[in-house]
């Protein structure tokens, strides 16, 4: 059978919305920022990504972004630890 580890779910937030500068990041305004969803796997994300991406196409100042945030909770295991 597969990994075991290929069945772990793996926090994935995408989000987005119209930069100030394209060359950085730093929306124009942070209330507005679309929040697109939290997936388990990179694969719904990046899925999730480019579907808002070819939705905004057409404004060049829109950017969407992949926050893998179970690196974010741990860094070197992605796992979350209670505090």
């Amino acid at each position: 059978m597969g990994d075991a580890n290929s069945n772990k779910q793996l926090l994935h937030i995408v989000f987005g919305g119209e930069l100030k500068d394209v060359t950085e990041v730093q929306f124009e305004d942070l209330s507005s920022v679309d929040f697109v969803g939290a997936f388990g796997t990179y694969t719904e994300a990046y899925d999730a990504w480019r579907g808002a991406a070819q939705r905004t196409v057409d404004n060049a100042e829109v950017r969407y972004f992949i926050l893998h945030a179970h690196r974010l909770l741990d860094p070197e295991t992605g796992d979350h630890h209670h505090v």
